[in-house]
This record gives structure tokens, C-alpha cells and sequence, in this order.
């Protein structure tokens, strides 16, 4: 499935936004009402589901489809490939993170691809510092277009060293996991589905495919409100979820690093989670879907969003991490 022009209008603008932490205005609500008052504030709140330790403290589908219902998480989906590099690897599939993209998927990299991707890492890829010039915001829409979405990201030019600073980029994470699809001998889906679906009780519909026939690695997942607060519980836990450990433990303390910094949010970025200085690890995704865990607070947190408005780090999402931070926060400090 190809995105036409008005689903890329939709989408480019989100990749625009300065910092919030520089530009945030004050929300129109106030730190102090709850949980369930701001939340119906947000106009373009559809679902919120809270977890304190094991208990649910708020859960309801507050505009849109129930609570069961799959829902695009947009970007979400790079935290999810990411855990599955992270499965990957424990599974010896892959070598490790410093593995290099010729040695893992050789068979992906056009001859054409700019010179210095062979020496790309995993690492590079999930942490988003490739190096390469970005597929996302005003290029995402060409790229999607595209009858070569591997080639394309692998051609654009080098605006940094390999391992420097961080560029946002769906193309990163899509060769990420088309690796994983030639590292494994299994497609996304399928990884998708044994990894986390399975083992977490939650469904996983299938999603886009590029012209190659590879799952889009990074963009169009789709899971319910329900099941994106498993997973915050299992980022919570650390890789575990009802006594079984999903994802090891040691991949979930690596991901959860401060590896680089967002220029758009000021966010840490570990391995395809932003953290915050609160103690959050959060996966964002265009409009403002959230899957948040605070260990140290016992929180894990899900929020679904109008996928067709832009949540930029100065507006929307800047509000819900304030949220994050304040009314939700609060709950554990009472």
C-alpha cells in the first residue's frame, strides 16, 4: 500500500517542530486536576489507559474505537522493530549491534547504495545515526513513492558520519528491518507475531509492505489501546510480563541508554525509545500515540490520538508529556 499526497501532508509535518522543551507554551489545564479532567480536555485524546503497579487506574476509550480495537501507532512501530532486534540477537540470529549491514543483509545494498553503507551498523540504524540524509518530514513522501524503499534510503546522501548525530529517519528503521527479515529468514509480521504476540496475548494485524514485498519497518503498525499497555508493562518490568521474560532483560537495560539526542524534542533516544529526565521511556508516534513505562514510578501508560493531526513536540505531545509528568506522575508520589 502507497500513501497518496494528502496521507503524506498528513504525516510530513510532524517531523518539523522545534524543541518543547525551548518553545512549550502552558497547557490549558493545570497540574493540579486529575487524571480522567485533563484527559477530557484533550480534544483529540481517543484513549488513555493508566497501570500503577498492577492496577488499572484509568482506562477508557474516551472518543473513537474501544479499547480492544487495533489502531495505527504510527512511529510507535520503531520501538517495536527495535525489540525485535533485541530478540534477534539473544536469539543469535543476529551478531550483535556493532554487526555492520554488509555482514548481516548483505543481499539488501544496491550496488548504487552511497559509498560508506556498508560500514553502517545495527546499532547506527535503531539509534537512528546513520548517517544518511533523512526519508521522513518533507522527504517521506517521495520515498514512499518510491518503487525501491531500501535502495532509496541506501542512496541518499551523507549528511553525518555513521554513529554521529542523530537523523531522524523511517528509512533507518524500515533497512533495520528488512535486515532482521534477512538476518531471521522470517518477515516482520512473522517476528512480530511468535515474539511479542504470542507470548503477550495481543493481536498484531498485518501492516504495509514495501514494492519488495518487505513489512514498512518503523510506520503503519497497528495495536489496540490494551495491547500497547502490555507492552509498557513489559518495558516496565524490564522485559518481563506475567512471569515470563519476553525480551531479555540485558536488551531492555541497553535499549533504555542514553545513545543520542532528538533535535526536534531534546529527548535522549537509547535503542528506539526516547527517555526522559523523569524516568520515562516512551515510543511516540505521529498524532499522538503513546507507549510510556516508568520503572522507577511503577507507571506504564497507553494513548491513542487522531492519527490525522500532527502532534508536534511545541503543541500536542508536548501537552501529553506534560501530562506524563504531571497529573500521571502525580499518582505514584501520593
Amino acid at each position: 500500500m502507497r500513501m497518496n499526497r494528502r496521507d503524506f501532508a498528513r504525516i510530513a509535518v510532524s517531523g518539523l517542530a522545534a524543541p518543547f522543551l525551548i518553545l512549550r507554551a502552558p497547557p490549558a489545564w493545570t497540574q493540579e486536576q486529575s487524571i480522567e479532567e485533563t484527559a477530557r480536555s484533550f480534544d483529540r485524546l481517543r484513549s488513555l489507559i493508566v497501570q500503577y503497579g498492577d492496577e488499572v487506574i484509568f482506562a477508557e476509550a474516551l472518543r473513537g474505537p474501544p479499547l480492544d480495537r487495533p489502531a495505527n501507532i504510527k512511529s510507535c512501530s520503531k520501538s517495536i522493530v527495535a525489540l525485535l532486534l533485541g530478540a534477534a540477537i539473544d536469539r543469535q540470529e543476529a551478531p550483535g549491534v556493532e554487526a555492520r549491514l554488509a555482514a548481516v543483509a548483505p543481499t539488501i545494498i544496491p550496488s548504487d547504495a552511497t559509498p560508506g553503507v556498508e560500514d553502517i551498523t545495527l546499532e547506527d540504524l535503531v539509534t537512528m545515526r546513520a548517517g544518511l540524509a533523512a526519508t521522513s518530514g518533507p522527504e517521506y513522501g517521495a520515498w514512499i513513492s518510491s518503487d525501491d524503499w531500501i535502495g532509496y534510503a541506501l542512496r541518499r546522501p551523507m549528511d553525518a558520519r555513521p554513529g554521529g548525530r542523530m537523523i531522524y529517519s523511517t528509512g533507518s528503521t524500515h533497512v533495520l528491518g528488512a535486515a532482521l527479515a534477512v538476518a531471521t529468514g522470517e518477515n516482520l509480521l512473522t517476528l512480530a507475531r511468535e515474539r511479542l504476540g504470542a507470548p503477550l496475548d495481543i493481536e498484531i494485524p498485518p501492516w504495509t509492505r514495501d514494492p519488495k514485498g518487505f513489512y514498512l519497518g518503523g510506520n503503519e503498525m497497528a495495536l489496540s489501546p490494551r495491547a500497547m499497555l502490555k507492552i509498557a508493562i513489559m518495558i516496565r518490568d524490564g522485559g518481563r510480563f506475567e512471569g515470563e521474560q519476553i525480551i531479555p532483560k540485558s536488551w531492555v537495560d541497553a535499549s533504555t541508554m542514553a545513545r543520542t539526542r532528538s533535535p526536534w524534542s531534546g529527548m535522549d533516544y537509547g535503542y528506539g525509545w526516547f527517555l526522559t529526565e523523569t524516568g520515562y521511556i516512551v515510543a511516540r508516534g505521529y498524532g499522538g500515540q503513546v507507549i510510556a513505562a516508568n520503572p522507577s514510578r511503577r507507571l506504564a501508560v497507553a494513548i491513542t490520538s487522531d492519527p490525522d493531526q500532527p502532534a508536534r513536540s511545541a503543541g500536542y505531545f508536548g501537552d501529553l508529556m506534560q501530562f506524563l509528568e504531571g497529573p500521571i506522575l502525580r499518582v505514584a508520589q501520593g
